[in-house]
């Protein structure tokens, strides 16, 4: 009796385990696969809601873009006397010691020193002007951004933490040393509801990272300040600045993009950076451009 008593229990409890999630896949839209690029364009001014408080969860792309192949968005490498940099005479050495593919000073393939073409890390901020699209996660305590390019991403403290000070080598964080990072680290305050500001320092030094494609330097005495201020719903303005006095003479800003929330379901492509193909670029290409 105990036993058929235990068996019914069961099988009732079973039963009402199963009945809500049966209930839940009659309602539901079947699932599908978006398209795997990101394609919602600005929302248009009828179309537009007011911005949530304090959040900038979500995945996030600018359209058009591209990787900034020839560098950052507000000063391009092409030659202008407007998209010069202010260069310390250290800082101009070692953009000249640099060999990029890109920029007005690019080289052949075989030619090159881009860290890149190692599969090296990009390094921070240099993930911020490469194939830009990404996903933000966010809870009371930080945020992780996940950039698509190589499956990279960085973690964001916004729960009052102080900025580590920087110092040879590294950063003190609580009277400790700690190593440099190739994201740094980054610590951001909401200054108002729709606006957050976020600061970096202990980057990688000078001979491990570039900041951009076109061979523009950057070394671990950087301050980098971004500002993410969500307009509305759907729109949000990254900007970003570079305070780095081993390498620049004075601050400058490097981006300030309009980014479009996008739907969320999408399975976005990524792109690896694989030795193996890199090699097989260099026979069919790179090798074959540098010969005579």
């Amino acid at each position: 009796m105990l036993h058929r008593m235990m068996t019914l229990t069961a099988g009732l409890l079973g039963a009402a385990l199963l009945a809500p999630a049966e209930g839940v896949a009659q309602d539901k839209t079947p699932a599908t696969w978006p398209s795997p690029v990101a394609t919602r364009g600005p929302v248009a001014e009828k179309d537009k809601k007011p911005a949530p408080r304090r959040t900038i969860n979500g995945m996030w792309s600018a359209l058009r873009l591209g990787n900034q192949s020839g560098g950052v968005q507000l000063k391009p490498n092409n030659g202008r006397p407007e998209n010069e940099l202010p260069y310390t005479p250290y800082g101009l050495q070692v953009y000249r010691s640099h060999k990029p593919l890109e920029g007005k000073d690019s080289v052949d393939p075989a030619d090159n020193n881009d860290p890149r073409t190692k599969c090296e890390p990009l390094g921070f901020p240099r993930y911020n002007h490469y194939d830009l699209g990404i996903q933000v996660f966010q809870d009371e305590h930080k945020l992780a951004m996940l950039y698509s390019f190589d499956n990279r991403w960085r973690m964001i403290w916004t729960d009052g933490r102080p900025l580590p000070k920087p110092v040879d080598g590294g950063v003190e964080v609580d009277g400790e040393f700690r190593e440099n990072r190739w994201f740094g680290y980054s610590v951001g305050r909401w200054i108002d509801d729709y606006t957050l500001e976020v600061v970096t320092v202990g980057t990688m030094p000078e001979d491990r990272v570039w900041l951009d494609n076109t061979g523009r330097p950057i070394s671990d005495q950087a301050r980098i300040t971004e500002r993410f201020r969500r307009l509305d719903a759907d729109t949000m303005e990254w900007s970003e600045t570079i305070d780095d006095p081993k390498i620049y003479t004075r601050p400058w800003d490097t981006l300030k993009l309009r980014m479009t929330l996008q739907d969320p379901r999408i399975d976005l492509m990524t792109r690896y950076c694989s030795p193996v193909e890199i090699d097989n670029y260099n026979k069919s290409f790179g090798d074959a451009a540098g010969a005579p």
